[in-house]
């Protein structure tokens, strides 16, 4: 298992891209968090195997049919075992 962080940009809040990434993240079995930031970009933090994250990455740069993904910056995360077993939508941050 492994961890990254995901910062999505792009027309990605309002749109329901919260409750795609936890349901794609549900469908695939990853651990972790989706927040709205006040620049207006979307964090994920998400843990799993290479297959899974590749998997997500994958879906967060489609996004939902009404969003517009203009870029998703990836990084390398350590685990952390509070979001083992759990993929949660957060409250916005900054």
């Amino acid at each position: 298992m492994s961890a990254r962080r995901y910062v999505v940009s792009g027309r990605v809040q309002g749109v329901g891209f919260r409750n795609f990434v936890e349901h794609v993240a549900g469908k695939i079995g990853v651990d972790g968090f989706v927040r709205n930031r006040r620049d207006g970009s979307v964090e994920v933090y998400a843990i799993g195997t290479h297959e899974q994250l590749t998997s997500l990455r994958t879906a967060l740069e489609k996004g939902p049919l009404i969003a517009h993904v203009s870029g998703v910056l990836e990084e390398l995360d350590s685990v952390d075992n509070r979001y083992v077993g759990t993929f949660t939508i957060e409250i916005t941050i900054e």
